[in-house]
Order: C-alpha cells, then sequence, then structure tokens
C-alpha cells in the first residue's frame, strides 16, 4: 500500500505549498521514499486523483462541530455540508463564526468536535491562529470532488482512502518544544534541536503510534526545513502507516460522530 502524509496549506504557492511526504511499510519499518512540494490547487486536485490504491493522512479538520452546524441550521450530513460550505466565502464565514463566539460567555468561545480534546487540535471553525477553519473550507470539499473514501464518513473510491491526521499530536508526545516557524527570523537552533529530537523519536519508533521510520536520504533536509512542512507531512504519514496496520478494525478508528469526523490515532 502506497503511504502518503499531507502538510495542507488553505493558500499554496511557491512559497509555501503543500508538502507531500510518501513511502510504504517495509519488513515492519515506514520507508520515506519521496518528498514534493505542490504550489497550486490544480496540482493538488489532479494528485488526488491519482489511481491507487493508497491511503493518505491530511492535515486539515474534514468537518465542523456539531453544535456549531446545529446552530447556523446547515446541512447535518456530511456530504451536503461540504456542499454548502462550496457556497460560502471566507468571509462570511468569518463573520458567521465570530458571531457565534461573541454570543458565547469567555473561556467557552468555540465550539469543539469530540476528536479535539485527545488529539488536542484546535477548534475547526477557529479563524485565526492557526486558521483552520480555512484551511477546512479550501480541503475538505475538494476530498469530496476527488471521490476519495473517509471511513465512517464517506463511500467513495475504496482504493484511494483518506483519513484527517494532525502532526501536533505525534509532535508533542516526543517534545513539548516548539518545533517550527514560517517567520525565518524565528527558525531558531532550539527549534532545529526539537526536530532532531523528533526525528531522533521516530527512527527508533519512540512514539504512542510504534512505528520506526527510515528517513533514507532525507533526513538532514527534514532537520534543516525551519518550517517543518517536510517534518509535518511525514507525521501525517506515521499516523495514515498506523491506520493501514490496523485496516481491519476500521483503521483504528472508535466509533464517532459522523458529520464531526476523528483524527486517526488520536
Amino acid at each position: 500500500m502506497k503511504l502518503h502524509g499531507v502538510d495542507f496549506t488553505s493558500a499554496p504557492s511557491r512559497r509555501k505549498g503543500i508538502t507531500i511526504a510518501s513511502g510504504q511499510m517495509q519488513d515492519g519499518v515506514l520507508r520515506l521514499e519521496s518528498l514534493q512540494t505542490l504550489s497550486d490547487f490544480t496540482v493538488f486536485d489532479n494528485w488526488l486523483m491519482q489511481g491507487g490504491p493508497w491511503l493518505a493522512g491530511f492535515d486539515l479538520p474534514f468537518s465542523l462541530p456539531r453544535e456549531l452546524v446545529e446552530h447556523l441550521r446547515w446541512p447535518a450530513n456530511w456530504p451536503d455540508l461540504m456542499r454548502h460550505l462550496q457556497t460560502q466565502t471566507r468571509a462570511e464565514l468569518r463573520l458567521q463564526f465570530k458571531a457565534f463566539c461573541d454570543a458565547r460567555p469567555s473561556g467557552n468561545k468555540f465550539a469543539h468536535r469530540a476528536t479535539d480534546i485527545p488529539a488536542g487540535s484546535s477548534p475547526s471553525m477557529k479563524w485565526v491562529n492557526p486558521p483552520v477553519a480555512y484551511m477546512l473550507h479550501a480541503g475538505a470539499p475538494r476530498l469530496l470532488d476527488a471521490g476519495v473514501s473517509i471511513p465512517g464518513m464517506y463511500e467513495g473510491d475504496p482504493q484511494r482512502i483518506a483519513l484527517e491526521a494532525y502532526p501536533g499530536m505525534v509532535a508533542r508526545s516526543i517534545t513539548k518544544a516548539s518545533y517550527k516557524s514560517d517567520d525565518k527570523s524565528k527558525q531558531t537552533p532550539e527549534r532545529q534541536q526539537a526536530r532532531e529530537l523528533i526525528v531522533t523519536a521516530l527512527e527508533a519508533g519512540n512514539t504512542p503510534w510504534k512505528i520506526k521510520l527510515d528517513f533514507g536520504c532525507y533526513k538532514t533536509k527534514l532537520i534543516a526545513d525551519g518550517s517543518a512542512d517536510l517534518l509535518d507531512a511525514v507525521l501525517c504519514m506515521l499516523l495514515a502507516a498506523w491506520a493501514w496496520q490496523r485496516r481491519d478494525q476500521n483503521y483504528g478508528l472508535p466509533e464517532f460522530d459522523v458529520l464531526e469526523g476523528w483524527i486517526v490515532g488520536a
């Protein structure tokens, strides 16, 4: 099975693109075979359409909290919700989400999906720091348009399987230290040391997911990348591999709200 990890951005460009790590499990070791960066959505859409079999972990939220969806009276099934999102601009989303938050008490502004708690992820309705709502808006409907299968949520092409992944969950299991920044002035030696720590732990399989990685010729490149887009893609690939090992147990997913989705490995 070809395994991919996708570090997504809601505004791909030559400066910061959609980064993809690809590899396979061989003799119990996850071997990194390639890294690539896609600079626009047309290329990404074509990538999604590549023939299978493949399984990929995507670093973007696949859905919104049920509480928010019901409050806004939006469609309560995933495909229709994604179609509705496609009719909204980012500005419209922000206004509606902000109105929801403004009406709620301090300390409980955002609605959360059930998966946010075990994964430690930001609420998928958040439009700043980080703007994951825009990642959802830009990415999840594309998965529907591409016709991939999302276990538990959408039956598409069984040869192309998509799972929601969160690299921060894996990184924090190794170190709480910051390991990345898109601001070059903040790409410090301390952050590079944190990336080295993460890479060393992944080689040894010292994470809760217990998968050993062979980085091949890419180890130095992963450590040197101050944005850690490359490393985040690898962390998503690790979660995809963990899911593939549990393909006969619904990819390791628990019972979950099929409108909200679930982060694999959480």
